[in-house]
């Protein structure tokens, strides 16, 4: 199992909706794959400030706190839709509080129970949030700009070999999911 797989400051990732999670462990049980977590709790903080600036500019900052993992990071995302970047932190409380003391405030709180699994070069999750059902995430993260398209088109095929097809496919994050429901 390799932290290696989430370095980088873009992140090609496909998201499908799942419409049968039976059906998707049986076809990840018939490859080769290795398991960095089953059925953690992940609780995610999504900050922005009153006048929703961030989400304006396509940015989101969220702090997550997973369980029984006891992972912890601090995650920004955009402007651009592949644009990405992670950090372990020790302390989630401290980080919330610092981005209350820089004007932000929580503005969405989602908790999910995920699974990670890598495929060689790639991580999938597997992800079920109440209310809006199973979701399969195939992504990469990289530095390497250039590699994006070709790493999607590499995402679409190994999709496909869990019958996933663009039908399947979600193409809104699961904050906005939330915000509609």
């Amino acid at each position: 199992m390799s932290h290696e797989h989430f370095k980088g400051q873009f992140e090609v990732e496909l998201k499908y909706h799942l419409p049968c999670k039976a059906a998707f462990l049986t076809v990840l049980r018939s490859i080769e794959h290795e398991v960095m977590f089953e059925d953690n709790i992940e609780s995610d903080s999504y900050f922005d400030t009153k006048e929703q600036l961030l989400l304006a500019q396509h940015k989101s900052v969220c702090i997550r706190e997973c369980e029984p993992s006891g992972i912890k990071l601090w995650i920004v995302k955009g402007p651009d839709a592949d644009r990405c970047q992670a950090t372990n932190i020790t302390d989630a409380q401290s980080a919330k509080s610092m981005l209350k003391t820089m004007g932000y405030a929580v503005r969405l709180e989602m908790v999910k129970q995920r699974s990670i699994y890598f495929v060689g070069k790639f991580h999938i999750t597997l992800d079920h949030l109440a209310g809006l059902g199973d979701f399969a995430e195939f992504a990469i993260m990289t530095d390497n700009e250039a590699m994006l398209e070709v790493y999607r088109a590499e995402l679409v095929e190994l999709a496909a070999q869990f019958g996933l097809t663009e039908k399947q496919l979600e193409h809104r994050s699961y904050r906005s999911m939330q915000e509609a429901k």
